[in-house]
């Protein structure tokens, strides 16, 4: 399995001036990231909604890459968007999943089916046309110039430790501190649309 701390510090160094969604990377993202204004984490809540908003990105600035950090238990509540992104094609569009076969955001209870899914095929099957799934560091990282060089849309499936903070939600330490208000205000300001 991979640190997804570690992960995201590979990535960060080869970024490019990629627009990055964080998703379920997010809460290390914020201290990974070193173009915070090209960074667009999404409001509490957002788990199901991760992929839907990076792909609308990534067609509403064709000419900038756009990087999704999504997981297993966000994409498990809308599959449709993998058929979507597939029949559209966005040359821009880098779908990196981080699997922990577990929901993180609400406690660490396992997805559907955890240990048996794979989500390399399922991105293959609803018609990726570029695929790829890495359990270990290395791998990825000497794969991924290659896979960034790639016109998407290309999914990446990360089996990742869960690092899950057992506690209640209204427990945790608050990694997020933007609201939508902010979110949508900086999304506006990053892609020149006046409020």
């Amino acid at each position: 399995m991979i640190d997804t701390a570690e992960l995201l510090k590979v990535f960060n160094a080869q970024r490019g001036d990629a627009i990055v969604v964080p998703g379920r990377g997010g809460r290390y993202w914020v201290n990974i990231s070193d173009q915070p204004d090209l960074d667009l984490p999404m409001g509490d809540p957002a788990m199901g909604g991760h992929a839907s908003f990076a792909f609308g990105l990534a067609l509403a600035q064709p000419k900038r890459k756009v990087v999704l950090f999504d997981s297993e238990g966000d994409l498990q509540m809308g599959l449709g968007i993998l058929l979507t992104i597939a029949e559209l094609k966005p040359a821009n569009f880098y779908h990196f999943l981080l699997d922990n076969e577990c929901y993180g955001t609400t406690g660490g209870q396992p997805v559907p089916n955890a240990k048996n899914v794979d989500y390399m095929m399922m991105a293959k099957a609803a018609g990726y046309p570029r695929a790829y799934a890495f359990t270990e560091i290395d791998k990825l990282t000497a794969a991924l110039p290659e896979i960034l060089g790639q016109p998407g849309p290309v999914f990446v499936a990360m089996k990742v430790h869960p690092d899950v903070e057992n506690k209640p939600i209204d427990q945790r330490v608050r990694w997020r501190t933007r609201g939508w208000t902010q979110v949508i205000a900086d999304l506006q300001r990053k892609i020149g649309i006046a409020a």
